[in-house]
Order: C-alpha cells, then structure tokens, then sequence
C-alpha cells in the first residue's frame, strides 16, 4: 500500500488510567486490517510505565509497542501476538506531523482513554500537542472522533465540555464496561469498551458477545 492509498486511523492516547483500553482498541484496528497512526501523549507514557512498567521512547517505539500489545490486562506478558506492522508513530510534540493537516489523509480519530484535560483541550480546541491538534483537525473536516473518557465522577465543567464535544460531532464513550457479555475474565471487560469504540467507528471486530434480546443467554454460551 502506497502511502497516497494508506487512509489510517489516528489513535490518541492521554494520560487517563485505562492503557489497556488503548491497547485492545489497537489490536482490533490491526486485527480489522485497519491502518494505525499513533500518538501517545507525554502524560499517557507515565501512566503506561505505572499499569504497565513499559516506558514507551520515540526512539524505540516498536519495540515498546509490542511489548505494550502482548500484554494482557491482567498484567501478564505474551498474551497476545500483535502485529504491528500497519503501525506509523507520531511523537507527540511534533505539531508538523500528518495528523496536523486536514489536507493529510485519515478516516477519523479515536481517543482512548481520554482524560478530562484531555477532553478540555479538545473541546476549548488548545491544540498544545498533536494530540489535541489531530482532534480538533478530525472535528473540522467533519471526521468520526470517538472520544473515550475515562474519569469519575465528573464535574460540572466537564460534562459541559463533554457537552460541547458532542455537538461539535464527537462521539463521547464513557469507559464503562457492561457485564450482560458474559466477563469472566477483566480482560473480558476492557474488550467490550474496546468494542464499543469499534463499533462507534465502523470497525468490525469480534471482542464481546453481542445482546441478542434473551435473558441469561450470556450464562447458557
């Protein structure tokens, strides 16, 4: 795929707890043979190296993203084998990067998690790291954006702002897992957020048993 056909997805990672979130939205739009661009925010890297103990480099962000990807949210290491090669990375603090440009290609952006500062530069459109810059781009060339929140409780200033996002054409997604799937396991539970961002994206995937309109169905499969 040249890049003139390349048309990715922009993942926004922020610094909200809920790196395994990121990491399950990640391994769908790969396993979807999805394109990924990649932006991890200054903030996001310290809470992947306190869930984690991944300290993600720009210099080494491959290898780091890997071993982020093979995690399983339970903390153990080769869960899963991602393949990370419809990947491109951009640093955070590179405002010259694709993603700043409406004229760059992409079908949208996801934000997960998203924090609540998160969630102000977007909707007060600041703009202080590519981050906030690929967002507001994504709203103004009327792209999907799915912004994932992960925060409780929420104040009244941030539910104003979720507000304001909404109306600009977000998609607001509280990281909220539901347990009519069937969870047995917590990574059950971050898949189903996972999938609800897919979903609200158009990816299809297959990481959480769908409501099929029958009681109990989940404790019957």
């Amino acid at each position: 795929m040249t890049q003139q056909e390349r048309r990715p997805w922009i993942v926004g990672v922020s610094g909200a707890s809920g790196t395994p979130f990121a990491a399950s939205v990640l391994r769908g739009l790969l396993a979807a043979g999805e394109s990924v661009d990649l932006v991890v925010s200054r903030a996001s890297r310290l809470t992947l190296l306190d869930e984690t103990g991944i300290a993600f480099r720009d210099a080494h962000w491959q290898e780091d993203l890997r071993s982020w990807l093979a995690r399983g949210a339970d903390g153990k290491p080769d869960t899963f084998r991602p393949d990370i090669g419809g990947v491109r990375h951009w640093p955070a603090g590179d405002l010259a990067a694709g993603p700043s440009s409406g004229s760059y290609p992409a079908k949208g952006m996801l934000i997960v998690p998203a924090s609540t500062a998160c969630v102000a530069g977007v909707a007060l459109g600041l703009s202080k790291d590519l981050l906030q810059r690929a967002a507001s781009v994504t709203l103004k060339e009327r792209r999907k954006l799915v912004v994932a929140v992960r925060e409780t409780p929420l104040s009244g200033q941030t539910l104003k702002q979720m507000v304001a996002l909404d109306e600009a054409g977000a998609v607001v997604l509280p990281a909220s897992p539901a347990f009519y799937a069937g969870a047995t396991h917590i990574q059950d539970l971050v898949d189903f957020v996972a999938g609800r961002v897919l979903d609200a994206a158009g990816v299809p995937h297959q990481l959480y048993r769908r409501w099929e309109g029958e009681l109990g169905g989940a404790s019957r499969s």
